[in-house]
């Protein structure tokens, strides 16, 4: 049975704002993966200029399996590439229901350069043929998600229902 809840989606989608709503919505707790690995091994920007990325996604993996080795439901946000591990993709088919939150390569290129946090797959300044390029990578990954929301000029709250309403549909708890 799945009891977890994994946003995924391209940098900046909105995974860790709309994934604490979820959480919330939902009475379970929110994790964010980046955030645990932050606290684990350190700044994310730091690990892959010292470590690469090929570290940073095996502290991805780990942390994801912890995660979805826990018994009571939760909601998690993934980073942008974890799905990029087969790993990953194979606990989360197994553990979890995959929600994508779809945006535009064009929405997440203003919301990246909007934002003050760095984002070391994409360099300093991020060029919407760098978005591009990476999404276009990633997109396969992404489209095998149980569930496709769209996410570019929709409020919080209707991105949330939507997601709710697909949840209860399958009886996920919480979600009636």
């Amino acid at each position: 049975m799945k009891r977890h809840v994994a946003l995924t989606g391209f940098m900046a989608a909105g995974k860790s704002t709309l994934g604490r709503k979820l959480a919330r919505e939902l009475g379970c707790p929110f994790f964010d993966t980046d955030d645990l690995i932050a606290r684990a091994h350190g700044a994310i920007a730091t690990i892959f200029s010292t470590e690469g990325e090929t570290a940073f996604r095996g502290y991805e993996a780990a942390t994801v399996a912890d995660r979805l080795g826990q018994p009571a439901a939760s909601v998690i946000a993934l980073g942008g590439g974890a799905l990029t591990v087969a790993q990953t993709r194979t606990l989360l088919h197994e553990r979890a229901y995959t929600i994508f939150i779809h945006v535009s390569p064009e929405r997440a290129l203003a919301r990246v350069r909007a934002s003050r946090q760095r984002r070391p797959m994409l360099g300093d300044r991020p060029t919407l043929a760098t978005v591009k390029r990476l999404y276009e990578e990633r997109l396969p990954h992404y489209a095998r998600a149980d569930y496709v929301v769209e996410r570019d000029r929709r409020r919080d709250e209707a991105v949330i229902a939507d997601v709710v309403a697909w949840l209860r549909e399958r009886r996920f708890p919480g979600s009636r």
